[in-house]
């Protein structure tokens, strides 16, 4: 199945549209009405708005400046800092771009790359991009907890049943979308015309909606901008990606990858995540996602990794690239929406995404957390994984029932590493659940002194 430019076209005007029409408002106060009233419920709020958001957009950037303007100053206004509320937006958005189901151009490029369906990239994304929510929101909790904040009251917050009896229509198209490329196995391009295609039918029929689609022509003269970008980012690459390969530096590149790294495929793996986000400093992702996949991808490839996990790898780490000094282009957009300092933002945001760049090494190591495995090692995986990023949380943040001294953050972290190092040898599982039940247990018998 071949990613034409059309299927891109298709899926940003597709996106355009259904937040041009309403559907970006509409998710910023579904996400309101869940959360708003718990602690944190504001940066709570950011967080599943944003992931919304950006996998719908393709852009951390656009995400940070679409919905900051609405989640930066409820975050600030219940007790937040800047930094750490310009943080949450940052981290929360550059997410988007790796959470099904659009998860912006490099996907579609990825799989015309490796020859295999787009679905089979989107059924990748779904665990590392939930592992990846559930590590901010665990700390975006945390630190409210620390704070002792409170959400909204609830006269002050959308009410969930009036919000979705208002907007329901939106969440139609993405329905349609989901079930067209999964369970129907129709082509990229067939399941989003559907999707567009409804969506025009509920504007049409809805009075709210009817009189946004006299903005149809800003919608097309927007997608038609975003991809002349693509169009010419992927023009760029692509010269750059010919010139590599006749010359013969992409060979060379792989070779000297595989000599430094002998038979130490951790050290290829350390060395292709430092390039990856360096390369990606201030570029697109489709861009700096191209020159990995003809740089590095070889040299994973030719040591014997999963083709599809170490294109992954790359793009993943490409992605985070928006969060890391001293180009995070993410971190500080919205360091300067939230007026806070623009390194400071953007080290809080590494802080928040720390799972992002622990992932990548678990699909690589742990193949079942991507469905390649029997339903019991799948289950089996992304439980452990998952209670292993929730202790990643607690000793990043520093806090659970309590601040935690540095030997306890620590602990909880070993804890993580041993849940997860399990996988090549069982019994450190026993020895991880073991860690954690101790330290669990001294800090609730400390909460209830």
């Amino acid at each position: 199945m071949r990613i034409s430019a059309t299927t891109v076209f298709a899926f940003v005007l597709f996106g355009k549209f259904l937040f041009g029409v309403g559907g970006g408002e509409f998710f910023i106060n579904l996400a309101t009405a869940i959360t708003g009233h718990q602690r944190g419920g504001p940066a709570k709020a950011s967080v599943i708005a944003s992931s919304m958001f950006a996998t719908l957009s393709g852009s951390a950037v656009a995400n940070v400046a679409a919905t900051g303007t609405v989640t930066i100053p409820l975050m600030k206004r219940i007790g937040y800092s800047p930094v750490f509320a310009g943080a949450v937006e940052a981290a929360a958005s550059t997410g988007g771009q790796i959470a099904p189901p659009v998860m912006g151009a490099a996907a579609f490029i990825m799989a015309e790359f490796l020859g295999i369906p787009y679905k089979t990239v989107v059924i990748t994304a779904i665990v590392p991009a939930f592992l990846y929510y559930l590590c901010l929101f665990i700390q975006v909790d945390l630190e409210a907890g620390r704070l002792k904040l409170r959400g909204f009251p609830r006269h002050e917050m959308p009410v969930l049943r009036k919000v979705f009896a208002s907007g329901w229509i939106f969440l139609v198209p993405m329905v349609i979308l989901v079930y067209s490329l999964f369970f129907l196995y129709l082509s990229p391009e067939r399941a989003v015309l559907y999707s567009l295609g409804s969506l025009l039918v509920i504007c049409l029929a809805t009075r709210r909606t009817r009189k946004e689609l006299r903005k149809v022509a800003d919608f097309l003269e927007s997608t038609t901008q975003t991809l002349i970008e693509i169009l010419v980012i992927c023009a760029a690459a692509g010269f750059v990606v010919g010139l590599i390969n006749n010359t013969g530096l992409g060979f060379t590149f792989s070779r000297i990858f595989a000599s430094h790294a002998g038979e130490n495929t951790f050290f290829l793996l350390l060395i292709s995540m430092v390039v990856s986000i360096v390369l990606g400093m201030g570029m697109p992702v489709t861009a700096s996602y191209l020159l990995l996949a003809v740089l590095v991808a070889p040299a994973m490839a030719n040591l014997g990794f999963e083709p599809l996990l170490a294109h992954f790898f790359l793009f993943f780490y490409g992605t985070l690239s928006f969060l890391t000094p001293p180009v995070a282009l993410a971190s500080y957009v919205a360091a300067s929406m939230a007026g806070a300092s623009m390194m400071k933002t953007s080290l809080a945001a590494i802080k928040l995404a720390i799972v992002g760049f622990v992932v990548p090494f678990l699909l690589i190591y742990n193949p079942p957390l991507v469905f390649m495995g029997s339903p019991g090692e799948v289950i089996y995986a992304i439980l452990m994984a998952a209670v292993a990023v929730a202790c990643y949380a607690v000793g990043v943040s520093g806090y659970l029932f309590r601040n935690l001294g540095v030997l306890k953050r620590v602990l909880f972290i070993i804890a993580g590493v041993l849940l997860v190092a399990a996988k090549f040898m069982p019994v450190l599982s026993v020895v991880g659940f073991g860690l954690l039940a101790v330290l669990m247990f001294l800090e609730l018998a400390a909460r209830k002194k």
